[in-house]
């Protein structure tokens, strides 16, 4: 995700609270997501749209931290 910022992405983990956990929560729904696609966790097609939503944006609201930090 976002290669053009992987300096910055590693920079603000250590430094940024906030977007700490926006990544990681990104990351935790994007493996819980393909658990569920994988159908090695209990879902339904409802729950997998809901929680690609949820990411999606906290994909959006990490690249806002990631444009803001570029400047």
């Amino acid at each position: 995700m976002f290669p053009e910022y992987r300096d910055l992405i590693t920079q603000l983990k250590t430094s940024d609270r906030h977007f700490s956990h926006l990544f990681d929560k990104h990351h935790q729904l994007d493996q819980k997501i393909l658990k569920m696609e994988a159908h090695s966790e209990q879902s339904t097609p409802e729950k997998i749209e809901t929680l690609k939503k949820e990411k999606l944006l906290l994909k959006d609201q990490i690249y806002a931290v990631l444009k803001k930090a570029s400047v």
